[in-house]
């Protein structure tokens, strides 16, 4: 675990402290903030406890359970800043749905898991970024896994290894700690967030926010910096924090955990090859997974946006 740099953190505070007492008028007296439970949720343990101040207005983190539930969230317009899988965000861009993209804050959450003599791969969420990944992964490495779509969601396919009826799976963390903790005979067989070993892996989430906080762009991403080093920095502090406010059972998260979720924030222009070249890989196996196209510039620069 690294030492807190105090330092880093005086700046981005200063900046809120300024803006807060300058703060502007508005209908709303908070930012609402929707977080998909998981990995992401992890990166903004920061923000629930101690919630920052923009322009005189109070982050409130807010947690959702599903895409759907996110989806349906940005569609209203009842977020003013949300993160959720990278996919999801160039699809609602490709359909109108008017977000901006402020950057990435977690670079992969998938392994496959299993016994090393495994001959067929557990997957769920066809068309979706793990199912997605897997195939990209099996076919640039000749792997000859057959896969398995029969277990729909992560836990089935959890509760599937952990009774004996499955050999291998794709996972994210929680799940992955999980059955390597309850079962030795199960390993890591592979990483499926970096593919070439330089990069920082996949841009596989997305922060967006409404376009009227296009102007508080330079604090926001001061302070997704500062939350996204948390996890890294106290470990210990996000899990509490974490199973204080029950987004996680108790013991289901550990260090090992945090740290196989890739957590760091990049704003989308200094990430703009790494998101372009995950979804050309989304486009290439699941055109419609991201609106049948490849978003056009706007969807990372907002000043190229068409609309």
């Amino acid at each position: 675990m690294r030492t807190i740099n105090i330092k880093r953190y005086i700046l981005p505070v200063a900046m809120v402290c300024l803006c807060a007492c300058g703060g502007e008028k508005g209908d709303e007296a908070v930012i609402r903030v929707a977080i998909l439970r998981g990995p992401t949720a992890i990166a903004f343990a920061g923000w629930m406890d101690e919630p920052p101040v923009i322009n005189g207005k109070t982050v409130i983190v807010e947690i959702t359970d599903s895409p759907e539930q996110m989806q349906a969230i940005l569609i209203k317009g009842d977020a003013d800043i949300a993160a959720l899988p990278m996919i999801n965000a160039a699809n609602l861009y490709n359909k109108g749905v008017r977000y901006t993209l402020a950057g990435c804050p977690v670079w992969g959450n998938l392994y496959l898991i299993g016994k090393r003599d495994a001959k067929q791969l557990h997957v769920f969420g066809s068309g979706t970024t793990p199912d997605i990944l897997t195939r990209y992964h099996i076919n640039k490495h000749n792997l000859s896994y057959p896969l398995n779509y029969t277990l729909q969601t992560a836990s089935e396919i959890t509760q599937g290894l952990l009774a004996g009826k499955v050999e291998a799976a794709v996972l994210g963390e929680p799940f992955v700690s999980l059955v390597l903790h309850r079962d030795t005979a199960f390993h890591i067989l592979a990483d499926l967030n970096n593919p070439d070993g330089t990069s920082p892996g996949f841009a596989e989430a997305a922060i967006v926010l409404k376009p009227e906080r296009e102007s508080n762009r330079h604090t926001l991403d001061s302070l997704l910096r500062i939350t996204c080093c948390l996890p890294d920095d106290n470990s210990a502090k996000v899990i509490r924090i974490l199973e204080e406010r029950k987004i996680f059972p108790p013991g289901t998260i550990t260090s090992q955990s945090i740290e196989r979720c890739k957590i760091h924030y990049l704003p989308a222009k200094e990430a703009e090859q790494d998101i372009l070249t995950f979804l050309q890989i989304i486009f290439s196996y699941e055109p419609k997974a991201i609106g049948g196209k490849l978003p056009d510039k706007g969807f990372i620069s907002p000043l190229l946006r068409p609309f």
